[in-house]
């Protein structure tokens, strides 16, 4: 996997300590020539399948290689509209796949992308897994995870510290391939960058797992290769429920 300089980029997925299949699935493109690289940077992302035995690994790959495929096509000038097109496009191929083949009719799959253009960083957001930033010590989360839960602590209607028992925190409320329209987060534009930000895209067996203290921590204090097994092993620690997915990008 080529990378230019710029950035220290790190990526693990770990089937965890429950799961006897891997249903999550990653990537990371950047293009071959200057001048695309230029005007459309680095694209990172991560997806969480769901939909039994092979559907939820089958979706996060349609996923992951449908985005890539067409950001790095598309001819739009725009990386955040580029972004927007290609995770509909995998939305409607994961569809077409469930409606071609009956025994996929339940997969779906999140999927959490983002592009680096020079200091700028456009993502999309689909379902719960996460992109954090880690910026001069402290974590932030910039997508809002598409779940019930979150739906009803927007609401007033459950506390923050009650969410991670509550009995319906895995429900989601969009997902790739499962509904006719999907809810896609984006920021109204482009995010300024910064030397020493770190980038943080993981499925919900990472955070779901570890504290957002322990995040914070780990990033601060390690490489994002170090970090990277930190991570998992501290989730794993933590009972590794779920398959456990991330990619770390440190602004260099």
């Amino acid at each position: 996997m080529k990378v230019r300089p710029g950035v220290e980029l790190a990526s693990l997925t770990d089937v965890g300590c429950h799961r006897e299949n891997n249903e999550d699935s990653y990537g990371y493109w950047e293009p071959d020539d200057d001048a695309s690289f230029a005007a459309v940077g680095r694209l990172a992302l991560v997806a969480d399948g769901m939909g039994g035995h092979e559907g939820g690994q089958i979706a996060s790959f349609i996923a992951v290689d449908t985005v890539i495929e067409n950001y790095s096509a598309s001819r739009e000038a725009d990386p955040q509209k580029r972004l927007l097109t290609a995770l509909d496009k995998a939305h409607r191929r994961i569809q077409q796949q469930s409606q071609e083949n009956p025994t996929l009719n339940n997969m779906g799959t999140t999927c959490t992308a983002f592009s680096l253009i020079g200091a700028q960083l456009c993502f999309v957001h689909v379902g719960d897994s996460r992109l954090c930033l880690l910026r001069e010590g402290k974590l932030r989360v910039l997508t809002r995870d598409h779940t019930l839960v979150a739906r009803l602590m927007e609401r007033g209607l459950v506390r923050a510290e009650d969410a991670g028992e509550h009995p319906q925190k895995h429900v989601l409320t969009s997902a790739l391939g499962v509904a006719g329209e999907i809810e896609i987060d984006f920021p109204p534009k482009p995010l300024p960058i910064q030397s020493g930000d770190t980038f943080l895209i993981c499925t919900d067996g990472l955070w779901g797992q570890v504290s957002s203290s322990e995040i914070e921590q780990v990033l601060t204090s390690q490489s994002p290769a170090n970090a990277c097994r930190a991570l998992v092993d501290l989730a794993k620690e933590h009972g590794g429920p779920d398959n456990i997915t991330l990619q770390i990008a440190r602004i260099l």
